[in-house]
């Protein structure tokens, strides 16, 4: 993913600029694709509804990438997307997308890239569903370290990004704390020992 970020940076000409203020959404599952966007500053959740109209968190996209791939060509969005902060982003129109391809053909690859990278993080998050909650939360959390550097983020936000309560989340981060595998500062988490972690992600 990380050589991913700020690829798209060359071809920011072709979009359109979009100043959002936070809890704004930019786009809803199911809605017909107007095309995709990149986040030049702020943050992004990416929500998923399920059947029972259950709504989980899924991703936090970094600054520097692509967000609503999927929605290009009038496909629909297989995802929401709602600002966590005030945001910058880049609206890209499927004209935009021939244009840049037109004139950048290694923008294609880049786009495409980005695509499978999303399908990927999708396939993941089906594969984890049924898995322990604290195997879940391991998993998670690395891999937020891992696109973000830092993890910023409430104790409520990562319970709907697990898909468990709020309680199940603050008694695993204490645990967890307590034999030394993370440290919490306000709302910054700390990994203080991968190697353990990594083993209960991967349990």
């Amino acid at each position: 993913m990380l050589e991913l970020r700020y690829k798209w940076e060359p071809f920011l000409d072709f979009g359109q600029r979009l100043e959002l203020s936070k809890n704004t959404v930019v786009y809803r599952q199911g809605e017909s694709g107007k095309g995709f966007y990149y986040l030049s500053k702020g943050g992004v959740k990416i929500l998923v509804l399920s059947d029972n109209g259950d709504e989980r968190i899924v991703n936090y996209v970094p600054v520097g990438m692509l967000l609503g791939e999927h929605g290009v060509y009038q496909e629909a969005y297989l995802t929401s997307a709602v600002t966590t902060s005030d945001s910058v982003l880049y609206y890209f129109s499927d004209d935009a997308l021939s244009k840049v391809c037109l004139d950048h053909p290694e923008a294609a690859t880049l786009f495409t890239n980005s695509l499978i990278y999303k399908f990927r993080v999708l396939a993941e998050i089906i594969s984890m569903l049924d898995s322990p909650v604290e195997q879940q939360m391991a998993h998670y959390l690395l891999k937020l370290i891992k696109e973000n550097e830092t993890v910023a983020i409430d104790q409520t936000s990562f319970a709907q990004y697990i898909g468990t309560s709020r309680i199940t989340v603050n008694k695993t981060f204490q645990k967890w704390k307590q034999q030394g595998l993370i440290d919490m500062i306000g709302r910054e988490i700390k990994i203080l020992d991968v190697r353990r972690l990594t083993q209960i992600g991967e349990a």
